[in-house]
């Protein structure tokens, strides 16, 4: 089961998924691309634990990681 997991100031939340099933996968991607839109940056780890940033949705992805953009002030 792939998982999305969204980081905010209140911690973390995990949708989860499964890749083989193409509804699934639609609300996942439509998941992905809202979450970029509002400023979140994606990172997708792969089996071996590297991590690289994505800009479009990856359905083959075990794990993509949102972090909110960082402010400072």
């Amino acid at each position: 089961m792939a998982t999305l997991i969204v980081m905010d100031h209140t911690g973390d939340s995990r949708h989860y998924f499964d890749a083989d099933n193409s509804e699934a996968l639609r609300k996942a991607e439509k998941a992905f691309n809202d979450l970029v839109g509002n400023g979140f940056t994606a990172a997708a780890r792969s089996a071996s634990g590297e991590v690289r940033i994505v800009r479009k949705f990856d359905p083959s992805a075990n794990e993509t990681l949102f972090y909110p953009r960082l402010v400072g002030g």
